[in-house]
């Protein structure tokens, strides 16, 4: 496994392979076995595979999220070695973003709704460093779990306005034995909390298994079921059509919808979604 800390670096070593097929996994690091999952899917389809270790201050909202957010790079290049990742680009902030960066990305519907409302400039940030990895890179395909959803729909969007050739390839979400869907802040929570926290994923499975009711009455189920915890506190609960993300508030002709949540547990934020089938 290669690992580079340069944009020089990288491009030097990209330019021996230029022949190759390269599959691209971004993450911040305090990796789990969803991100393997993404390693894993990107070495069946490509015949280089290069996973990014960087924590982006561009797309978080509030400081104290950037300073608390789970760093273990000894950990992590363990666990990419066992993947057997082709290539691990680890760079500074200074590499990154070697000038001021003043872009603002517009994506309709999708830069207002859900995590766009209550994390102002965080699609903006994501659009930012994505944008500047495919620069880098120049990827034939880039993968995201779709435990983030939106961001995935942000990706896509980003992709078409920038005309990258970059494929976007969405992975499914993987969860704990609980049920709980994988994320880093995971690592955050107590394993009581954690345990408690499987109740978001066994709600938005209710909701999906109810559609005889309307959503009127799921959403204020969830949010009953969500307040009856006091470490729990709802930010938002919405379903949404699965192509538009547009929030609904009575079902229509769609053939698939979308639960979203987000829920903060003892103070850690945590996303999760699941498809409803018309």
């Amino acid at each position: 496994m290669q690992v580079f800390y340069t944009v020089q670096e990288i491009r030097n070593y990209l330019s021996l392979h230029s022949s190759k097929s390269v599959g691209f996994v971004a993450t911040m690091g305090a990796l789990h076995q969803a991100h393997i999952s993404l390693i894993d899917t990107s070495k069946k389809e490509n015949d280089l595979t290069i996973s990014s270790i960087f924590v982006n201050p561009k797309q978080f909202n509030k400081k104290e999220d950037l300073v608390k957010y789970p760093r273990n790079r000894n950990a992590d290049l363990e666990k990419l070695g066992a993947a057997n990742c082709d290539v691990v680009f680890i760079p500074s902030v200074e590499e990154m973003y070697p000038q001021k960066v003043e872009k603002e990305f517009h994506f309709g519907i999708l830069s207002e709704v859900m995590e766009a409302e209550h994390r102002p400039g965080h699609f903006n940030g994501v659009a930012i460093v994505i944008e500047r990895f495919f620069e880098i890179l120049n990827p034939t395909r880039a993968y995201f779990g779709e435990k983030d959803y939106q961001q995935l729909a942000v990706i896509k969007a980003l992709a078409k306005q920038i005309k990258s050739p970059v494929k976007i390839v969405g992975c499914p979400i993987y969860r704990e034995a609980n049920g709980l869907a994988m994320s880093s802040r995971n690592e955050r929570l107590p394993v009581d909390e954690k345990e408690e926290a499987s109740l978001i994923s066994k709600t938005l499975k209710y909701v999906c298994e109810h559609k005889n009711f309307s959503v009127e009455a799921l959403k204020k189920h969830f949010l009953e079921e969500m307040s009856q915890h006091s470490i729990f506190a709802t930010e938002y609960f919405e379903i949404a059509n699965e192509e538009t993300l547009q929030p609904i508030k009575e079902w229509g002709n769609a053939d698939k919808y979308i639960a979203f949540t987000a829920v903060n547990v003892g103070g850690v934020r945590l996303i999760d979604n699941m498809t409803i089938i018309n």
